[in-house]
């Protein structure tokens, strides 16, 4: 069986540099030649579709979205999730504000609930250090200049995820 891997843009067009995820994953539709097996998707603020839309299987989520760690402003991070670690039960789910950890609690939850094993096999996460998360549209200069190097971590990442998915999937 082919491996399946979703590229998921998440973020809030509307709070600048928080619209990060959402430009790259739009960029990457416009340039097209995604291998196959891979979705591209622009989740926006809907939090709770992707965590239903995981529960279809995928071997690997490929988040790319702001991510604060202290850097400066347009530095790009590669990530990786960790799955086994304990899920906040109590996290607040908020249609127009979740964050994919809270996502990914949410997605643990369903699989219990619907007798779903693993319906991710990885996660990895394609971040970058925000300079501005005011209202307003439209990114900052040094997250718009971040967009092609994001770029290239994407496509760097999704070849990792093709050629390394994980036993044990199930869909």
């Amino acid at each position: 069986m082919n491996p399946r891997v979703l590229v998921a843009g998440v973020g809030n067009v509307f709070l600048s540099d928080d619209g990060f995820g959402v430009e790259v994953v739009r960029r990457l539709l416009a340039r097209g030649g995604v291998p196959d097996g891979v979705e591209v998707a622009d989740i926006g603020i809907r939090g709770v579709h992707l965590a239903y839309q995981l529960l279809d299987g995928y071997d690997g989520l490929l988040l790319v979205d702001t991510h604060r760690r202290g850097g400066a402003p347009g530095t790009v991070y590669r990530l990786e999730h960790d799955l086994t670690a304990p899920v906040d039960s109590g996290a607040a789910l908020d249609g127009h504000g979740m964050d994919p950890g809270t996502v990914l609690a949410l997605l643990a939850e369903l699989a219990a609930a619907t007798g779903v094993v693993r319906p991710v096999g990885r996660v990895l996460v394609v971040g970058c250090e925000p300079a501005v998360l005011d209202e307003g549209i439209g990114l900052s200069g040094p997250v718009a200049a971040a967009v092609e190097p994001a770029l290239h971590a994407v496509d760097e990442l999704i070849t990792l995820l093709l050629e390394n998915s994980p036993e044990g999937v199930r869909r």
